[in-house]
């Protein structure tokens, strides 16, 4: 349905080269009657963080005004190599606003203990879905990139659940079992590659399962493993909260990218890496010419860069990256 959204906001005069999550989002707001499950419900109030890319600011501010909902905005400022401690700190005092701000707009009073509960359960969910992630390093790999893109979805939508805790306690039985018989993502490894970027959504398994058939697996990504970092355990849960809001991959320099890409080449022993150049997500696209040749250079993997888009397949031409695919298969030998 992602075409069909993205054209009923565009018809509101959004302009196509919008990010297509937003265009999305907002489509299923002016035709609700397009939408799965009739579209979301109305929120009460809206809350965002810019930690991930600008776009989400004016978006939310958006939503906001369609909705008339009240909007709170966590900002995160962008790191340039070392993440000074005043940047935590700024971002602390945010979600000490937070709190406020929802006391006053939800007139119902924060209950602090209930808050620690959640920010313990949040931290165990991230060390199981870690220790998922690290068992990857293993050959074959017991999860491959769709697995992951699939189970990524409780530790960003419900992380503070028990259901998401319950749910990675599973995954991460069953990723033992796998390793236990030696049973890998696909039938038969023979090469292992970095992705790098959101998903193909709507070609992701037609996408993965013609590697799969040549005997390419996917052990590691840079979208999934967004979500790995810790909360200190002697800090305070806000803290905790703005730590984790502020220092992910894509509010870093493009020097920490590369350094993390090389590591997870080197940690995950893989033959090369493939790129995905996505024309809605900017931040996460811009400078892939440099990332690239910076990795060969650092690695000496080679790499390939597809162009796509995660929701508007008007932006995807199918044969054109399959045969850039077969020709990089080749190069991999």
């Amino acid at each position: 349905m992602g075409v069909e959204l993205c054209q009923a906001a565009e018809a509101r005069g959004y302009s196509p080269d919008l990010c297509s999550y937003a265009r999305n989002d907002l489509g299923s707001i002016f035709a609700p009657q397009r939408a799965p499950l009739g579209g979301l419900s109305r929120p009460d109030v809206l809350i965002a963080c810019n930690n991930i890319c600008g776009t989400v600011t004016k978006w939310w501010e958006h939503l906001a005004h369609h909705l008339q909902v009240p909007l709170f905005m966590l900002d995160t400022p962008f790191h340039l190599g070392q993440r000074p401690q005043h940047i935590f700190d700024y971002a602390a005092r945010q979600v000490e606003e937070l709190i406020a701000f929802l006391e006053r707009t939800l007139r119902r009073r924060f209950k602090e203990a209930i808050f620690r509960r959640t920010v313990e359960r949040s931290a165990e969910t991230i060390k199981l879905w870690n220790e998922c992630l690290d068992m990857c390093t293993a050959r074959p790999a017991p999860l491959g990139a769709a697995d992951r893109f699939l189970a990524m979805a409780p530790v960003v939508t419900v992380r503070g659940s028990r259901s998401a805790l319950g749910y990675y306690r599973l995954l991460k039985r069953e990723v033992v079992r796998r390793l236990e018989q030696g049973q890998g993502a696909i039938r038969r490894e023979r090469r292992r590659l970095l992705w790098d970027n959101i998903a193909i959504w709507y070609d992701i398994f037609n996408f993965f399962n013609r590697l799969a058939a040549a005997g390419v697996s996917f052990p590691v990504d840079t979208y999934t493993s967004a979500w790995t970092g810790s909360i200190p355990a002697d800090s305070q849960p806000a803290e905790g909260v703005a730590r984790i809001y502020s220092d992910i991959y894509l509010n870093r320099d493009m020097a920490s990218k590369v350094e993390l890409m090389s590591r997870m080449i080197a940690r995950y022993e893989l033959d090369g890496f493939i790129l995905h150049s996505n024309r809605s997500c900017k931040p996460y696209s811009l400078g892939q010419q440099v990332i690239h040749a910076e990795l060969l250079e650092r690695t000496g993997k080679p790499g390939l860069i597809i162009e796509a888009d995660m929701v508007d397949s008007r932006h995807y031409d199918d044969k054109r990256v399959a045969s850039q695919v077969s020709a990089f298969l080749e190069v991999l030998g």
